[in-house]
């Protein structure tokens, strides 16, 4: 009797495990986005308020965004909404946050109101200071004078260089600094997103270097990111790659589909799509200065939907398959051929299209949402009963997909489940 009642108890543990296995997988698809963000931009006269966004990111699954301000109207609505927000430090604001006594005061009244139920866990200090943009090479260019944007330009860019030089590194230490004096430097990393332009050489990606004019200030970079263990975020856009060159590189290595790839000559590792590759350009850049275990992350990555004339392969079918494919990787905790164990940090670019981003027709067409809250294209991040509902051009929906594969892997657990018990019961009975 007493078997008897053994082999009861382990068929019903086995019953409790199989069922607990069942509403884990179930529960594990957006799980396993969790190095998944999104940029959370505001340059639209007719965006939705804060607590709307709130909501659309909870039925996006996404508890990660990032703004590019600290705009205290948005801090104070993240409020107990367990999302996680990337504020920034506008570029503008960076030579008097050089000097420690600001930084603090910026931190007391920028940050601390708000922690910790705002979870606040990065501050990034300016946003792409170094492009090789001549009419913004500096984010905070507009501190110069009217004089000095007449003056010779190699002047000009050797005078926004030494700006780079003279405010952003110290400008971080500040705020760490206050981070630390505050007690906050346990739960926000300090860090800047920066532009593929601060590389002389990204391809192959075992030659990455920084461009010459940049080493010096990169070098004090890496070492302020070393010693707070912040990662290096890069802005990387594989469009505008395309965009330059579509007659020399393939569009399916941009957009992650089926494609031969490249085989880098000296590292011999394959690179199926080019943001890894940029990614990995990074790492060897920064290996080349000294640093070898820095986090690289992609503070910004995106396809636009729509675009000028001359804005080859913005379209809405090529956007919602680079976004979609990036996505399946992310899915996958996927890391780069250099870091295949270290998953990759990604913040999309963007929640939604902002009608007033200045520059060409693309600049106002990276979001995923148009400011009305339809999609502008589904890469599968609504439930499938939500992407059901849905009605828009060119929708790809990836979570109907691995909705249904995980319904059949359900259903085959449950049908062996029934043989295994039913297998137990007739055991049971033979003997007893």
């Amino acid at each position: 009797m007493s078997k008897m009642f053994s082999r009861i108890a382990m068929t019903n543990y086995v019953v409790v495990l199989l069922l607990s296995l069942t509403s884990l997988e179930h529960g594990l698809l957006f799980q396993r986005v969790s190095s998944l963000g999104i940029n959370y931009g505001q340059v639209g006269d007719n965006l939705p308020p804060p607590d709307k966004v709130i909501q659309l990111l909870g039925s996006l699954h996404i508890n990660k965004t990032r703004i590019y301000d600290t705009n205290p109207k948005v801090l104070s609505s993240f409020a107990n909404s367990n999302i996680e927000l990337f504020v920034t430090v506008e570029n503008q604001m960076l030579p008097s946050l050089v000097d420690p006594q600001q930084a603090l005061q910026w931190v007391t009244s920028r940050i601390k109101p708000f922690f910790p139920a705002t979870k606040i866990g990065g501050i990034a200090v300016g946003n792409e200071l170094y492009t090789d943009d001549d009419s913004s090479l500096i984010g905070f260019v507009t501190c110069i004078t009217t004089f000095l944007k007449h003056i010779n330009f190699s002047y000009f860019h050797l005078y926004t260089l030494l700006l780079l030089y003279r405010y952003l590194v110290p400008a971080m230490t500040s705020i760490h600094a206050a981070l630390v004096q505050t007690g906050l430097d346990k739960y926000i990393q300090v860090s800047t997103p920066n532009s593929l332009s601060v590389l002389q050489e990204s391809y192959p990606p075992s030659a990455g270097c920084f461009r010459p004019q940049v080493t010096g200030v990169m070098t004090q970079l890496l070492s302020f990111l070393h010693s707070t263990k912040s990662p290096f975020w890069i802005n990387a856009y594989p469009y505008f790659a395309y965009k330059d060159s579509p007659t020399k590189i393939p569009l399916d290595y941009v957009l992650f589909n089926p494609n031969p790839g490249m085989v880098d000559p000296y590292t011999k590792y394959h690179y199926d799509n080019m943001l890894y590759a940029q990614v990995d350009a990074v790492i060897f850049a920064m290996a080349r200065l000294g640093f070898k275990d820095i986090e690289v992350g992609v503070s910004e990555t995106g396809w636009p939907s729509k675009g000028d004339g001359d804005e080859v392969g913005a379209t809405v079918a090529n956007a919602a398959v680079y976004n979609k494919n990036l996505l399946k990787r992310q899915l996958q905790s996927e890391g780069t051929p250099l870091r295949k164990n270290m998953g990759l940090d990604v913040y999309l670019f963007a929640l939604f299209n902002e009608d007033l981003k200045p520059g060409p027709t693309s600049e106002r067409n990276y979001g995923l949402y148009q400011p009305d809250e339809t999609m502008a294209y589904n890469v599968g991040l609504l439930s499938s009963s939500q992407s059901s509902t849905s009605s828009t051009n060119s929708i790809v929906s990836l979570t109907s997909s691995a909705s249904t594969d995980i319904t059949r892997g359900m259903q085959r657990l449950i049908y062996f489940m029934c043989i295994y018990l039913l297998a137990i019961h007739m055991l049971i009975r033979r003997r007893y």
